[in-house]
């Protein structure tokens, strides 16, 4: 439920106002998803730099050098390690060849496991992303194998990102949402974790007039897009896992989609029954109704007591028939 986005500028046709400008009207735009923290990194001399607060993102002012040429940036939506410490929020600084940044749109709910079974080294940070850092750095290398071998290890819903010193660009794929445009006519990429957010930001930043191509990411794909575009392109197998595969969920595991699966892992994040999730689906509701819902709390009353109301007449009408 957070929000990845970003850009990598290959043409260098932009300048940097209008890059700073699409940077903010991103970031703002990803807020539907997260206000909870913001973040960016980009690379200054071969070098990683992170700038990022415990903000929504309208109220931070990004700024970058002028010679930037490639933002990868996240808003957050908290839901493991308080985004009062900044150290818990995305994106993370890893290094293993060389230094990267890197962010995750998803949860990760065996994270406490491959701490332990991998045997990583302790640290302060609580986030469940962080632990994709770590396995990236244990490897020591980041490169399409290293990251296949992330990809197959964590159980949860994620795309990742990752930035390296080298103003390259990975996308890995999970279940989580990414869109990826190019605008030819630019030499540009950008992303967004939807394409409403894209829409959004695109419109703002006066962008949206321009023609573009739709790169397709599909569930378990890799790629990388170097400083000069060159695209590369990998696979990780897809886990069966589920959250809902569970004992727990074992019982009503066929008959969801891994969306609705990933709400009701992630509805007691919000103070919300599970009880109250599955209520809403078999009534009808879409995963992304009750994605809204749980952050609007007044709108998920509303649902529920209409809810109410409709099971109590039909309750009424099932009598009324009864005793005819």
């Amino acid at each position: 439920m957070c929000a990845l986005f970003g850009w990598l500028d290959c043409g260098k046709k932009l300048p940097h106002k209008a890059l700073k400008k699409l940077t903010q009207e991103l970031a703002n735009a990803a807020e539907e998803r997260g206000t909870d923290a913001s973040g960016i990194s980009y690379v200054k001399n071969y070098s990683i730099h992170i700038y990022k607060k415990p903000k929504p993102a309208h109220k931070i002012k990004f700024d970058f050098p002028k010679d930037t040429t490639a933002i990868m940036g996240h808003t957050r939506l908290t839901t493991q390690g308080n985004q009062k410490f900044n150290y818990n929020n995305h994106p993370f600084y890893g290094h293993a060849d060389k230094d990267f940044a890197f962010a995750h749109n998803g949860v990760l709910y065996n994270d406490e496991e491959l701490k332990r079974d991998k045997k990583l080294p302790k640290t302060h940070i609580e986030t469940d992303s962080y632990v994709a850092v770590q396995l990236i750095e244990k490897q020591q290398k980041l490169d399409f194998d290293s990251l296949k071998s992330v990809a197959e290890d964590v159980h949860g819903s994620f795309t990742f990102t990752i930035l390296d010193e080298d103003n390259k660009f990975y996308f890995v794929k999970g279940s989580s949402p990414m869109h990826l445009i190019y605008f030819e006519r630019l030499d540009l990429y950008v992303y967004a974790s939807t394409e409403s957010i894209m829409k959004k930001a695109l419109k703002k930043a006066c962008l949206n007039n321009y023609k573009y191509q739709l790169i397709r990411l599909n569930e378990g794909d890799i790629i990388s897009i170097d400083k000069s575009g060159k695209i590369d392109c990998a696979e990780f197998k897809v886990s069966g896992f589920s959250y809902l595969s569970s004992l727990k969920y074992s019982n009503i595991a066929d008959y969801y989609t891994y969306e609705e699966e990933i709400l009701l892992e992630m509805c007691s994040c919000f103070g919300v029954a599970e009880e109250d999730v599955l209520l809403l689906l078999d009534y009808g509701y879409t995963a992304d109704e009750i994605e809204e819902m749980l952050m609007d709390s007044d709108l998920l009353e509303d649902a529920l007591l209409g809810i109410k109301e409709l099971s109590e007449t039909e309750d009424l009408f099932e009598y009324c028939e009864k005793i005819k």
